[in-house]
């Protein structure tokens, strides 16, 4: 037999405790686990270092290193509750247009030659703000590869290793399918394809200042 639940009595589970609406782009604490609004709780994180639910100390310094987008409980919430996504959507693309600006969510690449073009209209319409930034510094430790142009990055922390590998073989090698002929390490260790950026940096990087430093060299068999 079907049991039916009634929405208020999973509202406490979906729904902020900073501002007691349904989350919109549900935000966790990786240290206890406990869901906001994103904007909530960078609002709160600009002043106090805590939990707003617990009370528990984030990080003394980069609080916003240990929260992450938490697309699981976000999707829950927007089967969960009527027409909250189409009105989120709405509100947003409101936003963006009294400023005269591009809605993010509506800027797509058309060809792969324009995926730098499409990024810069990302950066300057906050695109990068929909996830949890990470900021690396990609050096190179041989002398048989050249440096990045630019060595310091601002990336998802859902990005992977492969995904700078990628990134260093299209700048260096001129093709994104060689980035396997590429090493990427972290405190001279050498990192797994499908870390993500926010796996390193909590494993290898969580008590130093930003940014998270990692190195690159040709590929070593093992």
């Amino acid at each position: 037999m079907e049991r039916r639940v009634k929405l208020k009595t999973i509202n406490p589970h979906i729904t902020c405790k900073i501002c007691g609406g349904y989350f919109i782009d549900a935000t966790t604490v990786t240290e206890c686990l406990h869901t906001f609004c994103k904007s909530c709780l960078v609002k709160h994180l600009e002043e106090k270092k805590t939990c707003p639910t617990c009370d528990n100390i984030i990080h003394q310094s980069h609080p916003l290193q240990y929260i992450s987008f938490d697309r699981t409980m976000q999707d829950i919430v927007y089967k969960l509750v009527p027409k909250l996504q189409e009105d989120e959507s709405r509100r947003e693309r409101d936003f963006y247009k009294s400023r005269n600006m591009p809605c993010p969510k509506d800027i797509t690449p058309n060809h792969e030659d324009d995926n730098e073009k499409v990024m810069e209209a990302h950066a300057e319409s906050d695109f990068h703000r929909l996830d949890e930034q990470v900021n690396v510094c990609l050096e190179c430790i041989s002398n048989n590869f050249k440096n990045l142009q630019r060595r310091f990055i601002r990336c998802s922390s859902q990005a992977t290793i492969t995904h700078l590998k990628k990134l260093v073989a299209k700048k260096i090698l001129n093709g994104i399918e060689k980035y396997r002929e590429i090493d990427i390490l972290c405190n001279e260790e050498l990192l797994g394809k499908d870390h993500t950026l926010k796996f390193v940096y909590v494993t290898r990087w969580r008590f130093r200042d930003p940014p998270l430093r990692l190195q690159f060299r040709p590929r070593v068999e093992l």
